[in-house]
């Protein structure tokens, strides 16, 4: 009796020793979560200072601020098109005390554009939701001699390879776009790669290149001032913002690209967490004032699930891997 007694007792030691270690994790995570936020969260922004992005993601830091009782501080990191702020979040403890501004470039047009990538948008990244979807903006310096779409195509067509254009690097959409442009009209303009929105911004307003596709933030307070000129929005429609002006599929029929932005972490982020930041986020999203204050920008707010954004990056990865290849985008 007693033999088969510590038989048995052998027998549950054996066994806990081997649930433990699965066991261990999880029990500490669902602490970790149970009293999260407990110190400062960083936010990762692969942007530099200025711009939409970078003024999107200071009033989520600051609304969650607010919220969750602890600082969240935005940590700008631009640089290699996105890819140096993806893979420091990316690389980063999977503890909820790190998020990451989540692009379409840096999450899926990276993927696309690159042979390598320190990091895997699906495999990496634990989405939380998607923040808001805004077109482009078709600016050009106000030396440029048109006042219209049909008069840049025709320009551009009589100086092959002389027009110059901006974008925030190889890969990125606002070179997407532009490429695309270029291969639907059949002219050849140059690209010049800049750092970010800012920068980009400030070659076109001294003149230093000709023209952009870039965000309402980086352009329209110059087009109000005078120092761009405005000539089509990306958009299916004409934005609120500015009715008066022709979207670029007026011009060349098909032609939509409108970007979209979100939130992630760090595959592995405890799902409780996860789901508080969702929330939280949502919440934001929703207020009329946010709305309001984004839409001058000619932005729409977009809350969803973690699951719906996670189920977005999956299908762009193959849609805009088409659209790059027949831009004739090869991966560098």
């Amino acid at each position: 009796m007693n033999a088969s007694i510590c038989k048995i007792g052998r027998s549950l030691v054996l066994t806990m020793c081997c649930v433990m270690p699965w066991l261990a994790p999880s029990v500490h995570a669902q602490g970790a979560a149970s009293d999260y936020p407990n110190r400062p969260i960083k936010f990762i922004v692969p942007y530099s200072p200025g711009g939409l992005v970078d003024t999107f993601a200071r009033v989520v830091a600051q609304y969650l601020t607010e919220k969750m009782g602890q600082p969240v501080v935005v940590e700008n990191r631009p640089g290699a098109n996105q890819a140096i702020g993806a893979e420091a979040a990316a690389k980063s403890a999977p503890d909820g005390y790190t998020l990451f501004m989540g692009t379409q470039t840096g999450l899926v047009l990276n993927t696309i554009a690159r042979k390598q990538l320190p990091y895997d948008p699906v495999r990496d990244f634990a989405p939380i939701s998607t923040l808001f979807t805004t077109p482009f903006y078709f600016v050009v310096n106000p030396s440029v001699p048109a006042n219209s779409m049909e008069e840049l195509i025709a320009l551009a067509r009589s100086r092959p390879g002389k027009l110059t254009f901006a974008s925030i690097g190889q890969g990125s959409s606002q070179h997407l776009a532009a490429e695309m442009f270029k291969t639907r009209m059949k002219v050849d303009i140059l690209h010049v790669p800049y750092k970010g929105s800012a920068e980009s911004a400030i070659g076109l307003i001294s003149g230093q290149v000709d023209m952009a596709f870039e965000g309402g933030a980086s352009s329209l307070p110059h087009v109000r001032a005078g120092k761009l000129r405005a000539l089509a929005s990306t958009g299916s429609k004409r934005t609120e913002l500015m009715p008066n002006l022709p979207t670029l599929s007026e011009t060349i029929p098909g032609f939509d690209i409108s970007v979209w932005f979100g939130l992630v972490a760090p595959a592995g982020v405890p799902r409780p967490i996860i789901d508080r930041l969702n929330r939280e986020v949502g919440d934001m999203l929703r207020l009329p004032a946010t709305r309001e204050r984004f839409a001058a920008f000619g932005s729409e707010m977009m809350p969803s699930t973690p699951e719906e954004l996670g189920a977005r990056i999956r299908s762009d990865l193959p849609q805009w891997t088409k659209i790059m290849r027949d831009a004739g985008i090869q991966p560098e």
